[in-house]
């Protein structure tokens, strides 16, 4: 285990205080003597006397709050999130691929990759440098998986895949699945065969149950360090810039562009064939039905509230158009009178 001086020293962040040895990070409450917690928000400051922490991560202002030792940081979330690359306690991979897995002769693995239990590689993939296929999950034809990238138990990644290095593709995500593209006849609807595919790059995180659908004709492009919570939709063609950010339960609509460095909060619906820029940032349950073309906060919706008000107000939204029809009215008839007035003057 690494020592305070150690992390501090790797982290290039002053360290202040005894040194000790740490076991583990643990939040404030549940710390213990040989752990390492962080304060990320003033507010939590009270909670420094009580913890049981043997260090705290702090900013060097909040010092007076804290006597024992610490790491000292003007971003003490960001340095948390990294003392938990130090301290990664995740199962080491094994470096082999298990006797129950199917390897198609002709797919290409990197001689330290991990292939588990029931995995299935399919016909000309390519499996990086320390990359890990989890048991159970699928990796189809022609796909290629980039160096350091983890393919969690049971995610599925379709034919003519291409992801990059150090991603996460979580349990049960699916990526490369068909787009929802159908064609109306007499006789019903006609499937259009998807034929693009998908492209993610370089440190993508996608969480468990996400979906990113393959193109049409063309490929559906995540950027790098692109992350996208649990249980996130991405329609067919759809392009996210670098950086950005999805939350739990949004979906974005087929042939979308995302800007680079957006933030979608949780449940946010974005239409189709819509473009949204560069630093646009949407609050959680908006609902994207026209362009955002310029940077900045938005939000749509309406707050909670006890059902009886709701119920009241939902009525008189129904009402606007047929409000706004009458204000304009009087604003017109008042106007006239105004003018009739002046003329009388």
């Amino acid at each position: 285990m690494p020592t305070l001086a150690e992390l501090a020293a790797h982290l290039q962040v002053e360290r202040t205080g005894g040194d000790l040895e740490v076991t583990g990070i643990a939040p404030l409450p549940l710390a213990g003597a040989s752990q390492l917690s962080f304060i990320a928000n003033k507010n939590h400051l009270p909670q420094a006397a009580e913890t049981r922490a043997g260090a705290l991560i702090l900013k060097p202002e909040w010092t007076e709050h804290w006597s024992g030792p610490a790491l000292l940081s003007e971003h003490p979330y960001l340095c948390f999130a990294r003392v938990t690359h130090l301290l990664d306690n995740r199962p080491p991979l094994s470096g082999r691929v298990h006797p129950t897995a199917v390897v198609d002769p002709t797919a290409t693995l990197a001689p330290d990759a991990t292939v588990g239990p029931y995995a299935v590689i399919e016909a000309n993939a390519v499996l990086g440098e320390g990359c890990m296929v989890g048991a159970g999950a699928y990796i189809g034809q022609g796909s290629t998986i980039g160096q350091r990238t983890r393919i969690y138990p049971n995610a599925v990644v379709y034919h003519d895949v291409t992801i990059g290095n150090d991603c996460n593709i979580h349990g049960n995500a699916t990526i490369g699945a068909d787009g929802f593209g159908f064609a109306p006849s007499d006789e019903g609807w006609v499937k259009i065969i998807q034929m693009g595919g998908v492209r993610l790059g370089d440190r993508v995180e996608i969480g468990a149950s996400s979906t990113v659908d393959r193109g049409a004709l063309e490929d559906t492009v995540l950027g790098d360090n692109v992350i996208l919570d649990d249980q996130v939709h991405i329609g067919h063609n759809v392009r996210v810039g670098d950086r950005t950010g999805m939350a739990a339960c949004t979906g974005v609509g087929g042939s979308t562009t995302v800007g680079s460095d957006c933030t979608l909060a949780g449940m946010v619906g974005v239409g189709d064939h819509i473009t949204i820029v560069d630093n646009v940032h949407v609050n959680g349950q908006g609902r994207v039905s026209k362009s955002l073309l310029e940077p900045g906060l938005y939000a749509s919706g309406t707050s909670i509230q006890p059902y009886r008000d709701w119920s009241k107000n939902a009525v008189r939204f129904e009402q606007l158009a047929t409000l706004a029809r009458r204000v304009a009215a009087l604003e017109k008839r008042l106007s006239a009178s105004e003018g009739d007035e002046e003329i009388g003057e």
